[in-house]
């Protein structure tokens, strides 16, 4: 996990999930995470929620390919890499 670039891209990504219906309970998990990573640097959590977030924009994107862009999906991806 790359901290630096996640901490860039989250914000963007908490935004998004909250615009999306489907999203909104893992932008708070998210949210929650972490700040319980930057608490005690143990990052399943955030790993975790990251990839439930992943999984939310493709689906989005399937649906409508506007509804996420690809640069938010791929720097998330790497972020959590």
């Amino acid at each position: 996990m790359q901290v630096e670039k996640l901490e860039k891209i989250l914000p963007e990504v908490l935004q998004k999930l909250a615009k999306l219906k489907s999203g909104e309970a893992v932008a708070s998990e998210l949210s929650w995470c972490w700040v319980s990573f930057q608490n005690d640097q143990n990052p399943v959590g955030v790993i975790e929620k990251g990839q439930q977030a992943l999984a939310i924009f493709e689906e989005a994107r399937e649906k409508n390919a506007k509804a996420v862009s690809k640069k938010l999906v791929e720097s998330l991806e790497i972020a959590l890499n």
